[in-house]
């Protein structure tokens, strides 16, 4: 027995009202559960109950066994005086207050259906990969689109509490935060903490002032990221190692670690060097980045926008001076429909809520254009039958697995509760 199903339970009032009592055998009548609070203190708040005629209102405390009032210390916090009702599973030891009076005690196992008890366990009976698979495509389109809505919506004030993170490492610096987020993104998920870091290791405004000229930016990120070598004689190479030591010397850049980034098991396409090419020629190709992307409201403008290919070196090749067939490596719409869904639409939300604004549902019609991601998650989700069509979807499912499958917080989920009530 877990404590949150009896938490639903009450919530929901799914046990027989009729005849309660204590377990002093003192008449209860429930008049109103209290509000769920999800927070320190009682679980429910403002209840208002009626015991041997006389009415009380307080709040609700709800644990599995009576004795677990002691073992979470509650007779030490002051926040538990006002508990006028204590609900459990099991009571195996009284509970007293600090006037030495003892709280009253509802025993529910007593008053739960076999039903109610058997979908419980169902649902939380071992399963390949989460507990509601078997019952997933049960579910009706109406409770689903709702879901998905309040969970795109956790998974974006989840991003902004990142932001927020960086916004305070970078004073508040929009565009820096932007160069952060997107160098982060360009290295995917192998190389993404190392390119962040070399993005964290190059002050923003150093990028504002170079960035007119594209082998500056090239250096900086190539010589803070390790990858111009010693040996290599070609011309660019050459040039990009004597700018980057002029660079270093004129803002008196600091030495850094920066963990090696990853070629192995990558496409060439997604080679760091090219990736890091790629992103130079953004900043290089757009002055007006930031404002560029926080005034972007369709997709059309933001492809656009990340048209960019590598340097004319980077055509030719994948690293330092090994020569391969010409290609342009222009950014793939699947690679920029990444940094809308990582980036940009993260950014937008957290600008447009610094700001007092709510565009929630634009960013929700502008996921809704972008084709389903791809990944062993959702390709899972899609085996038994939920089958997301678009990155708004994706996004819910990812949200859905991460934050509630996996923590197995089937009673704080509306699927996990509809399953229940069915």
């Amino acid at each position: 027995m877990k404590e949150d199903f009896l938490h639903y339970v009450w919530q929901y009032k799914k046990f027989d009202f009729s005849n309660l009592t204590t377990i002093a055998g003192e008449s209860l009548i429930i008049h109103n559960t209290g509000s769920y609070l999800r927070q320190s203190g009682p679980d429910f708040f403002n209840a208002q109950i009626s015991i041997n005629q006389q009415k009380w209102a307080g709040n609700i405390e709800i644990h599995v066994k009576s004795s677990d009032w002691y073992l979470h210390h509650h007779e030490k916090d002051v926040n538990y005086d006002t508990v006028i009702l204590h609900v459990v599973w099991e009571h195996d030891h009284p509970v007293f207050r600090k006037d030495n009076s003892e709280i009253p005690v509802l025993e529910l196992r007593n008053y739960i259906s076999e039903e109610t008890l058997a979908n419980y366990k169902a649902l939380l009976a071992p399963k390949s990969w989460i507990y509601c698979e078997n019952q997933l495509a049960t579910i009706d389109n109406f409770a689903w689109s709702n879901w998905q809505e309040r969970l795109f919506l956790e998974r974006l004030e989840r991003k902004y509490v990142s932001v927020e993170q960086l916004l305070s490492e970078t004073n508040n610096d929009w565009e820096a935060v932007l160069f952060l987020m997107l160098s982060k993104n360009f290295g995917l998920n192998t190389n993404g903490e190392s390119f962040l870091k070399i993005a964290k290791a190059i002050p923003f405004s150093i990028v504002r002032k170079e960035r007119l000229e594209l082998q500056h930016l090239e250096s900086l990120l190539f010589g803070r990221a390790a990858l111009i070598p010693e040996d290599c004689q070609d011309n660019y190479t050459k040039s990009l190692k004597e700018v980057y030591a002029y660079l270093e010397q004129k803002y008196q850049m600091q030495k850094v670690m920066i963990p090696p980034v990853a070629f192995f098991k990558h496409r060439p396409d997604n080679f760091p060097t090219i990736r890091l090419a790629q992103l130079a020629m953004v900043y290089h190709k757009e002055q007006h980045l930031f404002s560029m992307v926080i005034g972007a409201k369709c997709l059309k403008d933001l492809y656009q926008l990340f048209d960019v290919a590598p340097s004319d070196y980077w055509q030719n090749h994948y690293q330092f001076d090994k020569e391969s067939p010409t290609k342009k490596k222009q950014l793939s719409k699947a690679f920029i429909d990444l940094l809308v869904i990582n980036t940009i639409i993260p950014i937008q939300f957290a600008y447009a809520k610094s700001h007092g604004k709510e565009i929630s549902e634009v960013l929700l019609s502008l996921l809704k254009e972008i084709d389903a991601e791809k990944n062993a998650v959702i390709d899972k989700f899609a085996i038994f039958e939920v089958k997301a069509t678009n990155a708004f979807e994706t996004q819910s499912l990812l949200q859905l697995k991460n934050e509630y499958c996996s923590l197995g917080k089937c009673l704080q989920c509306a699927i996990g509760i509809q399953l229940l009530k069915q």
